[in-house]
């Protein structure tokens, strides 16, 4: 039974959450994703369940609403840096979900470690 691309997709994005559940320690997760247009982050504490800062190209205020580039991505890293300093977190664990580390995604984890947090 062949499985189909989002089948894939999920299979590997439970595969590195079920990891990063082991080495988390209590860390807040630093959540991508990335859809065609848009790149969106969120800081999570899986303890408590809630998201403690989030930052997305869809923002006004951060300049870059409809564009989907390496630019956008270091913009959106730096922001979340930013919000999480802000909140009194420096160290979080980078969860990349199904997507792989290259492109706009390390882009914006570049960018997060270039504004303090530590993963």
């Amino acid at each position: 039974m062949a499985l189909n691309k989002r089948e894939l997709f999920q299979k590997r994005r439970m595969r590195v959450r079920n990891k990063l559940r082991d080495i988390s320690n209590g860390r807040p997760r630093l959540s991508v994703h990335r859809s065609n247009k848009n790149i969106s982050v969120q800081l999570i504490d899986d303890m408590a369940g809630k998201t403690l800062a989030a930052a997305s190209t869809l923002e006004k205020d951060l300049g870059v609403v409809g564009q989907n580039n390496l630019e956008a991505a270091a913009k959106v890293g730096a922001a979340v840096a930013e919000r999480a300093k802000a909140a009194g977190i420096e160290e979080v664990i980078f969860d990349r979900g199904g997507f792989l580390f290259h492109g706009k995604i390390k882009a914006l984890a570049d960018a997060a470690r270039e504004g303090g947090l530590k993963f």
